[in-house]
């Protein structure tokens, strides 16, 4: 990492208070100090009935603007809802019957159970190796969905394959980029469509997640849930009809969860400042180190998943080192937020140094 890019990732460090050793941005990142106070401008205004939704549906625009920059996408192609099951299942409601659909073993739930759901209607899901995932796509394919960081272990989708192998068999492909949207460099463009939920490496309160859907793929979705809100003109579709189409993707917005919009727009400009390069170089640095102190080889990614006893992870919960445990493994993540020191630190705490 240069020096300039090494001072920003210093410099946002600053805007995180955490009360220990926090590495766990895998289940929920850190609020930056600018998100938090915007958080509570937020709530005192509503306290004291200062609330201006005018004001707030200028914020919602900034923080889509600014996701669609980080992302790499026009802001036309970019649908703002709450949870990233409800953009996966929107995109399972638009397969005919005796669709095939890919999806990797053990994928995430947000990912593979809105397919499962339409199993009933005809869709037919088939969980492969992440490894095989390319191999596997064939002319029938119809959907290959997939995270591009798996949630459980970190491991990389191989997305310039899958991209490939979709477009030589006429299959569309879709990302949930959940895990990777803020510390991996990447363009949402190169897949027809993506999810993404905002409250973990993105550094927002939980209650907003993103789709993007390229032009040609975004005219097959309809709105499981229509909304007022996805109108060029929300306000005047209160009440009645004619159903509000906006252009774009945003005829798929959900209403806003203002609060977190109000924290989550703060939490991008941050992201933005630094730049993802800089967050993926310390990031995936530390990871590495951490697994060289395990005697593991580098693995390019910012989340470790590692066997460990349980009286090890209760080792480095009772030292104030937060981390996750499933299944017989600790996944460790690291963000802007952390320091070579805690990467060691936990490092010797499962070796019971």
């Amino acid at each position: 990492m240069d020096d300039t890019a090494r001072t920003r990732v210093r410099a946002a460090r600053k805007h995180f208070s955490p009360a220990a050793s926090y590495l766990d941005t895998a289940t929920c990142g850190l609020l930056p100090d600018t998100a938090v106070k915007a958080l509570r401008r937020h709530v005192r205004d509503l306290a004291e009935g200062r609330f201006s939704p005018a004001e707030a549906d200028r914020g919602v625009e900034r923080t889509r603007a600014a996701y669609a920059r980080l992302v790499g996408v026009p802001t036309s192609f970019v649908a703002m809802g709450t949870h990233t099951a409800q953009f996966t299942g929107t995109v399972a409601a638009s397969l005919p019957p005796g669709s095939q659909v890919l999806t990797a073993e053990r994928e995430f739930s947000s990912v593979v159970h809105p397919l499962l759901a339409r199993e009933r209607h005809g869709v037919k899901v088939r969980e492969v190796p992440l490894e095989h995932l390319a191999d596997e796509v064939t002319a029938q394919t119809r959907l290959v969905a997939v995270s591009a960081v798996q949630s459980s272990d970190g491991r990389l989708a191989p997305i310039a394959d899958l991209r490939a192998a979709c477009t030589d068999h006429g299959a569309r492909l879709l990302l949930d980029i959940t895990q990777a949207a803020g510390w991996l460099p990447l363009d949402a463009g190169l897949a027809d469509y993506t999810v993404c939920s905002t409250y973990k490496w993105l550094l927002g309160p939980r209650g907003t997640a993103f789709l993007t859907a390229t032009g040609e793929a975004l005219a097959d979705l309809e709105p499981l849930a229509a909304s007022w809100y996805a109108s060029d003109d929300p306000w005047s579709s209160l009440y009645g009809g004619p159903l509000p189409r906006a252009s774009g993707a945003r005829r798929l917005d959900l209403p806003p969860v203002w609060p977190a919009l109000a924290a989550l727009e703060h939490s991008l400009a941050l992201l933005e400042e630094t730049g993802t390069a800089a967050v993926h170089e310390h990031g995936t640095a530390l990871a590495d180190r951490f697994r060289a102190a395990l005697d593991l080889e580098p693995a390019g990614t910012a989340i470790v998943s590692v066997p460990a006893p349980p009286e090890a992870v209760e080792r480095a919960a009772a030292a104030g080192v937060a981390t996750s445990y499933r299944g017989g493994r600790l996944r460790a993540s690291f963000h802007l937020y952390n320091t070579e020191e805690e990467a060691d630190r936990l490092a010797d705490l499962l070796r019971g140094a």
